[in-house]
């Protein structure tokens, strides 16, 4: 099966489908796809006791206006054959898709590093403790800690707490002068101080970081370094996460720049590569705000409407600003990268020691000798984690980006034998 579009769109969350509204003004075939089972992203995920939040209402029945937007959820793209093509598995087939132009909205992944206990069940990303709660998994009355770096801890507190669960303790790694500096700055965009303040504030608690996670079976107790000195921390969940780290490898595959870990575009989200425009937190994490602007950008410059892109430029400039504060005050302090014991397991799909990937040169070196990053995440977790503890560059993306069907790769098979 092969099907055929003016552009796509890889990623259903803010940018992505702002992207799409925009470009949909053409009246040009629109495609998204998604791996997930509906749009929203991680940002905008909704679930049983989580309706869809009020922007991301309003940005749906745009959609619904949109007759030439058609939505590929649960797609995954393994592969990008030829120029202009990319290879994209779902549950039961798989099938090339052609554009013209393509959008990149493929968001971010949490930055996870390793310390003695991580891989305890009852240990999850603060993100993913979000997506867990919201997709219904029941965490009432549970005691709850949160540790790592960033806005994403409080937000990942406050779905807790609403779903029922005793957060414990909310354990920044930013001192405090950084946080306060951070905070007495956030009057440049009112809208963050009313939404932080609507956070559950009181538990944060900065210059607090994980040591370890102690348990047999499961997770029992948290060790934090904290200003007062080591705590222990009887707790049921553990989420932590270290900022967040941009999709990158679709990008990669097709040639597009890298520069920070993210995909380098101009001031029309386009990339270094013809048709290939990014927008969103694939191109530096800044919020749903920002990503929201540049996905308009990108959905305009895709359609060649450059002057309507420009309106928007001095939001997104607006919003950079407050991107750049983030990453300036959350910067992660350096014994973060001293945490992991020998011991440790740093690969979780290969079950790969610490010691045995630190004492290699580089990634590729550690995967030869290790097959650590050969697991089923690809690296996604990993590779992320020896390229902030070791200053490694992060490894080129080939195909198939994905653990993938043979019948998936014997159709790249007959479409490139279709080429010649």
């Amino acid at each position: 099966m092969k099907t055929e579009y003016d552009i796509v769109i890889v990623g259903a969350g803010p940018a992505g489908l702002s992207a799409a509204i925009a470009a949909a003004e053409s009246g040009e075939r629109i495609l998204i796809l998604d791996n997930n089972p509906q749009a929203g992203g991680q940002i905008w995920r909704a679930g049983p006791i989580f309706p869809d939040p009020e922007l991301a209402q309003q940005t749906y029945r745009q959609i619904q206006t949109k007759p030439n937007i058609e939505f590929m959820f649960g797609a995954k793209i393994v592969a990008a054959p030829f120029t202009g093509q990319l290879l994209v598995e779902r549950a039961h087939d798989s099938l090339n898709v052609t554009y013209r132009q393509l959008i990149l909205c493929t968001g971010a992944r949490e930055l996870f590093l390793p310390f003695p206990g991580w891989t305890l069940p009852g240990v999850t990303g603060a993100g993913g403790l979000q997506a867990l709660v919201k997709a219904g998994t029941p965490v009432h009355d549970e005691r709850i800690v949160i540790a790592g770096s960033g806005p994403l801890l409080l937000a990942s507190a406050d779905t807790a707490k609403k779903a029922g669960a005793q957060v414990l303790y909310v354990a920044e790694q930013a001192n405090h002068s950084t946080v306060r500096k951070f905070a007495l700055q956030l009057w440049r965009w009112p809208a963050k101080i009313f939404q932080a303040l609507s956070l559950p504030h009181r538990l944060y608690q900065p210059d607090s970081y994980v040591v370890e996670a102690i348990g047999q079976e499961r997770l029992e107790r948290v060790r934090l370094q904290t200003p007062k000195g080591i705590i222990e921390v009887e707790c049921d969940r553990l989420a932590y996460g270290f900022g967040l780290i941009p999709n990158i490898q679709l990008g990669q595959l097709l040639g597009c720049q890298i520069k920070d870990q993210a995909i380098v575009v101009d001031e029309y989200q386009r990339s270094s590569q013809p048709q290939v425009f990014a927008a969103g937190e694939c191109t530096g994490f800044g919020g749903s705000e920002l990503a929201i602007v540049e996905g308009a950008i990108a959905g305009y410059a895709a359609i060649a409407q450059y002057e309507k892109a420009r309106q928007f430029f001095a939001k997104k400039q607006r919003y950079q600003r407050f991107a750049t504060l983030l990453q300036k005050s959350f910067k992660l302090r350096s014994e973060l990268k001293t945490l992991a014991r020998p011991q440790t397991i740093f690969c979780r799909c290969e079950d790969v020691r610490f010691d045995q990937v630190a004492e290699r040169a580089n990634w590729i070196d550690a995967k030869l000798h290790t097959r650590c990053g050969m697991g089923a995440c690809q690296g996604s977790t990993c590779a992320t984690a020896a390229a902030c503890l070791f200053d490694w560059p992060l490894s080129s993306a080939r195909p198939p980006l994905l653990p993938t069907r043979v019948k998936s790769l014997m159709s790249m098979t007959t479409c490139s034998l279709n080429q010649k």
